[in-house]
């Protein structure tokens, strides 16, 4: 029996020796550039965050009913320049935007059917869509404790709002008051040179008047 040490080693040529050692490499056919993705988020602070579900209720459908809208995290973002804060919610895996409104005091937020982990509110303008439409919408938490933790924090940003507005209210009241102020002010300057017009006539017409005084006089005279 052939020991098999014996047998001989397949021969290596260079061929082979090139295929073993061979990297392929591919270049790709179009060059894509990475590319900075705004999320309009950048000039804003985040206040809270949390995953949630959303629905909203779609009374176009006979009959009326609530529809899901998406899975992912609710986040209260606040404008760093403007002061307004917003609702934002994108879907998961797709970021698809499910809510997008302002918060305003108005806003009542409630529990949905006696649950403790959900909430319901109306908006006027939801911008999930692009343009602006009123939805009335409910949002579900894992559990009661994060649905708290969303109310206050949702009710802490409506106060934060209205005091924002009743400061810029203040803001303009002063504002119209100094303009009516500078109005009379105008007023009063252009009364002052009217009357200083007036006084200059009435010494003008003084003079001529003694003018002619001088004049009948001389004549009376002659």
């Amino acid at each position: 029996m052939a020991d098999p040490k014996d047998k001989e080693e397949p021969e290596t040529t260079a061929d082979t020796a090139e295929d073993s050692n061979h990297d392929p490499q591919f270049e790709p056919i179009v060059s894509l550039p990475e590319q900075d993705v705004k999320t309009l988020e950048e000039d804003e602070e985040e206040l809270f965050k949390m995953r949630a579900k959303l629905y909203r209720f779609a009374s176009e459908n006979e009959p009326a009913e609530w529809k899901e809208r998406g899975t992912g995290d609710v986040k209260l973002l606040k404008h760093r320049e403007k002061g307004t804060i917003r609702l934002l919610m994108r879907r998961d895996r797709t970021l698809k935007i499910c809510a997008n409104h302002n918060i305003t005091p108005a806003m009542d937020l409630r529990p949905n059917a006696g649950s403790d982990r959900a909430w319901v509110w109306n908006t006027l303008a939801d911008y999930a869509d692009e343009s602006p439409k009123p939805e009335y919408l409910a949002i579900r938490f894992l559990n009661a404790e994060n649905a708290q933790k969303f109310k206050v924090k949702f009710e802490e940003c409506q106060a934060e709002v209205r005091k924002s507005l009743a400061d810029t209210d203040d803001t303009d009241s002063a504002n119209k008051v100094a303009e009516k102020l500078e109005e009379l002010s105008v007023k009063e300057k252009a009364s002052e040179e009217n009357k200083t017009e007036v006084k200059k006539e009435v010494e003008v017409v003084k003079k001529e008047e003694e003018v002619k005084k001088k004049e009948v006089k001389e004549e009376e005279k002659n």
